[in-house]
């Protein structure tokens, strides 16, 4: 079941870049970031229906939000120069920990 964690993934980027991409669609209104946004998220939330097939959706939600949460953050400061403050990182790191502690400790995960 390693490829179910692999399409989780997937999922996860396809989300972050489809979100990168909202941003200079300028509210849609630029057709390639728009149609990039529409199949960027096309993708994520195929790969995340599969991933729920053999995942509990909570915790998938959690991995899903919890790592596209630092990925987009990561993402806005690198191409949109947005500020991450102490405070900032330290709530990822908490939220990092979060996904590992459920996925290293919670046995409602699918090893």
């Amino acid at each position: 079941m390693p490829g179910i964690w692999l399409i989780l993934g997937v999922a996860i980027v396809a989300e972050v870049i489809g979100t990168t991409l909202l941003k200079y669609s300028h509210g849609f209104t630029r057709l390639w970031p728009t149609l990039g946004t529409a199949l960027c998220y096309g993708i994520a939330f195929w790969c995340l229906s599969r991933t729920l097939e053999h995942i509990p959706t909570g915790i998938a939600y959690a991995i899903w939000s919890g790592v596209g949460i630092v990925l987009i953050s990561i993402a806005g400061w690198i191409f949109s120069g947005q500020k991450l403050d102490l405070p900032a990182m330290l709530g990822m790191g908490l939220i990092v920990a979060g996904v590992l502690v459920i996925n290293l400790f919670s046995t409602s995960s699918a090893h």
